[in-house]
């Protein structure tokens, strides 16, 4: 897989302004296709996205690593352009029947109501777990995960 070039550039500038060494950030888009990526990119750079909510099931069957306070991550739109360093603020394994209407909010997408997020991430949890041996049902463990801006890509 190709890497943009922005994502470089983006590790680069968040090295010198907070002293590190990191050779490159993991870098990711939200989402499963091209509308709602750069729509929730384009929420968290207006300060509105603050957290975001994959199943524990897709971590497993993918073998990914669960995100931790601190863990710092590069936000691409589906592009794969750098838009945006977060910094992992909070994280929580919740059932998905127990989100709270406050955590839906923070996910900043639709109206924000509860309601909302649970229609759309009803749909999206059954494509996330389509090819794995896992099922979506109200109580799957949902990660609960909050972060931060760090910084901008500027053009």
């Amino acid at each position: 897989m190709l890497v943009h070039p922005s994502i470089a550039t983006l590790t680069a500038l968040y090295n010198k302004r907070y002293k590190s060494s990191l050779k490159q950030i993991p870098a990711w888009h939200f989402c499963d296709n091209e509308v709602d990526a750069n729509e929730c990119a384009a929420l968290v750079l207006a300060g509105i996205k603050r957290a975001t909510s994959p199943s524990l099931w897709w971590y497993q069957a993918n073998e990914e690593v669960l995100p931790k306070v601190g863990d710092i991550n590069i936000v691409t739109n589906w592009a794969g352009e750098a838009q945006c360093v977060i910094k992992t603020t909070a994280v929580a394994v919740v059932p998905f029947n127990e989100v709270s209407a406050e955590y839906a909010a923070r996910e900043g997408e639709g109206d924000k109501s509860l309601a909302y997020w649970r229609k759309v991430h009803w749909q999206y949890y059954q494509r996330e777990l389509a090819e794995t041996s896992f099922r979506v049902k109200e109580d799957m463990p949902i990660v609960c995960e909050e972060f931060e801006v760090v910084l901008v890509m500027t053009t």
